[in-house]
């Protein structure tokens, strides 16, 4: 197949022919969906469909890095290579590559006026101007709803200005997103105005359907009937509705905290592998896993504060109330918020809660409906929680690109050997 050819089969003319005049210049887009659901992977093959069509596309990233964006196009090019049997391919590949530029920024806000300055260093130094600009990461929450639709408001006046289509991401929340929304749901219903098109993806296993919640002023949404994989945003097999796509292993993160034992495994196996790390910890806390820390301040800490009430309603048991092991418990919410699905070592107790402070990393995963295994170093054998309870399975593979790996201290030979059984599985032989 050649470029052209990929361009006209992408899933994207369906979503532009669900529409009645497509996104537009100086319109914007927005795609919702909760975290580890596809927003990323969505995003990021836009700017493949635009720059191989010779559409210049400025992506700006943030709250990334630079190197993890790179390999999310390198990762997604070549699936769809792969996948296409493409044509020309490294030729293609150097196309891509003329036509796409990444900035990417540690923080999750982002002004207009950082964005003209962007435009304007390209414009002036490269001649570069951008049809499609992407912004990924951007913080709808923070600050006054008027003062943030004023900043959408300009970014969609510096795209008119250059005649390009701005397209952005939101993430979204459980509790927020009714199940199949028909209008836009939080934080993007306070932004109605300044929204011309909005897709939101909504879970279904390792898939995602593409719902359509907004389309300029047509009152009339069309079903876009796309079900979409969601690591590679390609089309779901009907055939093998369980396939994933076959991404770099550059384009998977182990989220953990970078304690000994079972963390300290997962992250060695992580960085054997050629995957990215990230270990959340807190000032003043030493981890054995130096990759990847990320210290956590008080406010961000206090996203994963939960009750006592609810921790012993759920576990049937208390945990220390001192400052640093409440720290503790807190990180374990980041590490479990954001991933696709949640893998821990340690042992299943009878009451179908995982023993020690590993348990509450467990429950995090049940609360908010991760795929969740359990290695149970007892039994010997890897546990999935399935339909309200556990089921003994063989080894599982990684299938999402943002996954939580945790567990026990006391990490017994066995468990060790299921970590890397586990990495091997999704990945094949380290190095390979």
């Amino acid at each position: 197949m050649f470029r052209k050819e990929v361009n006209e089969n992408s899933p994207l003319r369906i979503l532009e022919s669900s529409t009645l005049e497509g996104l537009g210049p100086g319109n914007l887009g927005v795609v919702m969906a909760r975290a580890g659901v596809g927003k990323t992977a969505f995003l990021v093959q836009i700017g493949l469909d635009d720059a191989m069509r010779e559409r210049p596309v400025l992506h700006i990233a943030l709250g990334q890095d630079l190197a993890h964006v790179h390999s999310w196009y390198d990762a997604l090019f070549d699936d769809l290579a792969d996948s296409t049997k493409l044509e020309n391919r490294n030729q293609v590949r150097l196309l891509l590559n003329k036509n796409r530029v990444i900035q990417a920024y540690a923080e999750n806000d982002f002004s207009h006026e950082r964005l003209d300055d962007v435009l304007t260093l390209y414009a002036d130094k490269a001649g570069y101007a951008p049809k499609a600009i992407l912004i990924d990461g951007f913080d709808w929450e923070s600050g006054k709803v008027v003062e943030r639709a004023a900043e959408i408001g300009a970014f969609k006046g510096a795209a008119k200005r250059l005649g390009a289509e701005l397209w952005m991401s939101a993430q979204t929340h459980r509790d927020g997103a009714p199940a199949h929304p028909t209008a836009l749901v939080p934080p993007c219903d306070a932004y109605n105005d300044v929204i011309d098109v909005a897709f939101f993806l909504e879970p279904e296993g390792t898939h995602a359907s593409v719902r359509l919640l907004k389309d300029h002023d047509n009152s009339d949404l069309a079903e876009t009937h796309l079900h979409l994989d969601t690591d590679t945003m390609r089309i779901a097999s009907d055939d093998d509705p369980d396939a994933v796509g076959t991404l770099r292993t550059s384009s998977f993160t182990l989220l953990s905290g970078g304690a000994k034992g079972s963390e300290a495994a997962f992250g060695e196996a992580a960085e054997r592998w050629g995957l990215h790390e990230i270990n959340f910890s807190y000032p003043g806390r030493e981890t054995v896993r130096k990759r990847g820390v990320v210290e956590l301040g008080d406010v961000e800490l206090e996203r994963g504060a939960v009750s006592e009430t609810y921790v012993k309603a759920q576990l049937h048991r208390s945990f220390p109330k001192t400052e640093l092991f409440q720290r503790l418990l807190k990180t374990v919410w980041h590490q479990v918020a954001t991933a696709g699905e949640v893998f821990v070592v340690g042992e299943i107790l009878e009451d179908d809660t995982v023993k020690g402070g590993t348990g509450w990393g467990a429950e995090l995963a049940r609360h908010f409906h991760k795929r969740l295994h359990v290695y149970d170093q007892k039994k010997g054998s890897w546990f999935r929680w399935h339909n309200e309870s556990w089921e003994k399975v063989d080894t599982p593979k990684i299938q999402s690109t943002r996954f939580t790996g945790s567990g026990t201290r006391e990490l017994s030979e066995p468990g060790q050997k299921a970590i890397s059984e586990l990495f091997e599985n999704s990945f094949g032989p380290a190095g390979s």
